[in-house]
C-alpha cells in the first residue's frame, strides 16, 4: 500500500525530557495547531541523546492519525530524511504558521 503524501503536513517537533521516565521524547513545538503535550510517534534516532541533545529542534512531515481510536497522535514516517532546524530555523516556520492560519 502506497503513502498518502496528501494526508502529511510540516510540523516542527522538539526533544523533551519525559518528566516520567527520563528519557527523551518528541512533541510539537508550541504554537502550532498541535497540543505541545501531544505524542509523536517517529523514528528512534531522533530521540537518542548521543546523537541529538534535548532540546534539538526539527521539521517532519507528519500526519494526525490514532490507533483503533484511541488517543490521537502524530506520526512521522521512519524513513524520512531528518531536518534539523535551528533557533533562527524554527522561529521562522513558527512565525510563518501564524501567518498562514484561518
Amino acid at each position: 500500500m502506497a503513502r498518502d503524501t496528501w494526508a502529511y503536513r510540516e510540523v516542527a517537533v522538539h526533544s523533551v525530557v519525559d518528566p516520567r521516565s527520563g528519557k527523551l521524547c518528541i512533541r510539537p513545538m508550541p504554537g502550532q495547531a498541535f497540543a505541545p503535550s501531544m505524542r509523536v510517534q517517529c523514528a528512534r534516532a531522533l530521540s537518542d541523546p548521543e546523537q541529538y541533545p534535548a532540546g534539538t529542534r526539527f521539521l517532519l512531515q507528519a500526519k494526525l492519525t490514532d490507533r483503533l481510536g484511541g488517543e490521537p497522535f502524530l506520526y512521522a514516517w521512519h524513513g524520512d530524511p531528518v531536518q534539523v532546524l535551528d533557533a533562527a530555523k524554527a522561529k521562522k516556520f513558527l512565525a510563518a504558521f501564524r501567518r498562514g492560519r484561518i
